[in-house]
């Protein structure tokens, strides 16, 4: 345990004054300063895909690192993001054909929708109205906080937050609502664009729907022309059983994000890709309709060379194989649940398991999130209930023992902790 002046994310301090100290990783495990192993359930704030430290991707970053660290991305370009850019083409969905680097999973929506907007202004139309679908989570931006689900994440700064049309959760078996809301919204003719996480909504309560849904969801968007854009911040490079979770609905969007697993979980990097009319309308000899956005370390080269690699492995390694061997041992495990009264709403996407406590409210600042993280370290597992709800996101290279060592860890933990 260790003890300093950093002040942590998505941490509240008062209850948790000491972080633990980790110095190395391997495959699905952490080590710890200590010396234990921490099996890696969340792989990592969901970022890590293939295992830490793949060493074909190390490889890329100490190569790359030995000859471009960084360069300014306006009016410069570099090989490793034109392997990216054109790796990404080669698999995105149909129809998407150009690429906006960024350097998270906030930024790339809110480069998304910074796009949409300036699209329709730059074509001359009055549309500035985004909607979003309820319980969502785009990140921690000021625009994707607007764009997010309002709630104990950004009470505090509403008064930066612009408005958004809510569009009704579609629940399993009982999405009309949720269509019949998006279409009244669309009739209305002042709407840039929609945006939703695809098949699962992730700090919402992994909560999931179905690819039908999300596809009637995309066919209202284009009837009414408003610009669909996917958040697949998450569910990118193989969450959901596919590369991208919109190929399960055959769907293409006209904006996609994505970041986390972009390179690997190993360095932060994110894409924003869209179709060509909305890069057409910011094609112009006045200065005036140029896209103004940037990071300073837009593209890093470093970044990019890993995610370079990232493709290259996907190409080359049987990942939708260890994807699929994950997913039926996950199914298994929680197979096993399904009878224990202590777990209700068992239900899983891909290589995402996610369940309740039957006996605690709902609501994520329910303490025993905090106590059940505690306990299940203590038995060498890290997973961050959402409140009553607990989910197990690891990295593909797990297997069947350490699927089942961590979800006895689970059962255990919840044994103390209920008592």
């Amino acid at each position: 345990m260790t003890s300093s002046p950093i002040w942590h994310p998505f941490t509240q301090h008062a209850l948790e004054p000491s972080m633990r100290s980790i110095r190395g990783a391997d495959g699905a495990w952490l080590e710890a300063s200590d010396g234990q192993r921490i099996f890696d359930g969340v792989s990592s704030w969901w970022v890590i895909t293939h295992g830490h430290r793949h060493p074909k991707i190390i490889a890329a970053i100490e190569k790359q690192a030995a000859t471009l660290d960084q360069i300014i991305f306006a009016g410069f370009t570099h090989e490793p993001a034109e392997a990216v850019a054109t790796g990404l083409m080669k698999i995105a969905p149909r129809g998407l054909s150009h690429v906006f680097f960024s350097d998270s999973g906030s930024t790339s929506v809110e480069v998304a929708l910074k796009m949409a907007l300036g699209y329709w202004k730059n074509i001359g139309k009055a549309r500035t109205r985004i909607l979003a679908l309820e319980h969502g989570y785009h990140g921690d931006t000021i625009g994707t906080m607007s764009a997010g689900a309002r709630g104990v994440f950004n009470a505090a700064y509403e008064p930066l937050l612009f408005e958004v049309g809510r569009i009704p959760y579609p629940k399993p078996h009982h999405a009309q609502p949720t269509f019949d809301a998006l279409e009244i919204a669309c009739r209305r003719g002042d709407v840039a664009a929609f945006i939703c996480e695809p098949l699962i909504l992730g700090a919402g309560g992994m909560l999931i729907y179905d690819a039908d849904t999300l596809r009637e969801m995309r066919r209202i968007c284009k009837a009414h022309d408003v610009l669909f854009i996917a958040d697949e911040v998450m569910t990118c490079f193989g969450r959901t059983g596919t590369v991208f979770a919109c190929e399960q609905a055959g769907i293409s969007p006209d904006i996609l994000c994505v970041a986390k697993g972009l390179t690997g979980g190993s360095l932060p990097l994110a894409v924003t890709l869209c179709i060509s009319p909305i890069y057409d309308a910011h094609f112009s000899t006045d200065r005036a309709r140029t896209f103004f956005h940037s990071s300073s370390y837009t593209a890093n080269p470093i970044a990019c060379a890993a995610a370079a690699a990232n493709l290259e492995i996907w190409q080359t390694e049987p990942v939708i194989e260890r994807i699929l061997a994950l997913s039926q041992s996950q199914a298994l495990c929680l197979n096993e649940l399904e009878t224990d009264p202590r777990f209700t709403n068992l239900r899983q996407l891909g290589t995402i398991t996610a369940f309740e406590l039957a006996e605690v409210p709902p609501g994520y600042l329910a303490d025993v999130a905090l106590k059940l993280r505690a306990r299940l370290l203590e038995r060498g597992v890290l997973l961050r209930p959402l409140g009553s709800t607990i989910y197990v996101m690891p990295p593909y290279c797990t297997t069947k023992d350490e699927l089942t060592f961590a979800y006895r860890a689970v059962s255990d933990a919840v044994d103390e902790v209920m008592a």
